[in-house]
């Protein structure tokens, strides 16, 4: 498949598998599987446009068992979505036009402003609403336009694009961490799709690669959608922390 051998095939699908249920849980599956498919030896456009069709399905994979989380938040999803799609569109286009090299050069940086924001989203949120610098709808419109810039992004290059989002719907007003987690998860699956039919109509992913990396990914996004739901609210947001932490390190040390 591809001239790629047994062993890299079942290694890619291990990390698909990995990468869907962190992506489900905490955002940052990339990192498993981007650097996977480099090492494969596919180049860095290449790798990054089959490493987002690979793990698109993931997200989608991991909600129906967040159902009830979503139908609790009822058309309040509409706006983050159809959000989410425009950003995705323009940074998916802006990746063919201006190539993969200077922003995945900023990731490590971007990881790490992306954990610090996601740490102290709801504190901030809280503070400027009781000091009366900002109000709960106007946190909520300024946040959503973070979540725009996210969303292009995600479109571009997609590493961490979970923990942002979700630290964009926390300081939006979405302080349930298991209903903001799920709509994360819309999101980002919305982000990804867009950007996965532009990239589709270029010619710039390796299609087998990428189906076999879909089926391990929707298989490991559909246990993390059901293990977020069961892992309590503060070691979710503690993992998400650390993990978060762990992916700025590791890109720091290794690059992408």
């Amino acid at each position: 498949m591809s001239g790629l051998d047994a062993t890299t095939l079942v290694l890619l699908l291990g990390a698909s598998i990995v990468a869907g249920a962190v992506n489900a849980v905490a955002g940052g599956g990339t990192f498993f599987t981007f650097p996977m498919l480099i090492w494969a030896g596919l180049p860095p456009l290449v790798a990054n446009t089959t490493n987002m069709v690979a793990l698109t399905p993931a997200n989608f994979a991991a909600l129906p068992p967040l159902r009830p989380q979503l139908r609790a938040l009822g058309r309040a999803i509409i706006a983050p979505v159809l959000i989410g799609m425009a950003g995705g569109m323009i940074g998916a286009i802006l990746l063919i036009l201006l190539g993969n090299d200077t922003f995945a050069a900023a990731v490590p940086y971007l990881m790490g402003l992306a954990t610090l924001f996601f740490a102290g989203a709801p504190a901030l949120r809280r503070a400027l609403i009781r000091t009366g610098r900002a109000t709960a709808a106007g946190a909520g419109r300024a946040s959503l336009a973070l979540l725009f810039v996210f969303s292009i992004y995600g479109g571009y290059f997609g590493a961490g694009l979970g923990q942002i989002t979700l630290a964009a719907l926390i300081v939006a007003g979405f302080e349930d961490l298991h209903h903001a987690n799920a709509l994360k998860n819309a999101v980002t699956g919305m982000v990804s799709l867009v950007a996965v039919a532009i990239f589709g109509l270029t010619g710039n992913v390796l299609w087998a690669v990428a189906l076999l990396m879909m089926v391990g990914s929707t298989a490991g996004g559909y246990v993390g959608g059901a293990l977020s739901k069961n892992i309590p609210a503060l070691w979710l947001r503690w993992f998400i922390i650390g993990f978060g932490i762990f992916l700025t390190t590791m890109y720091f040390l290794r690059g992408v």
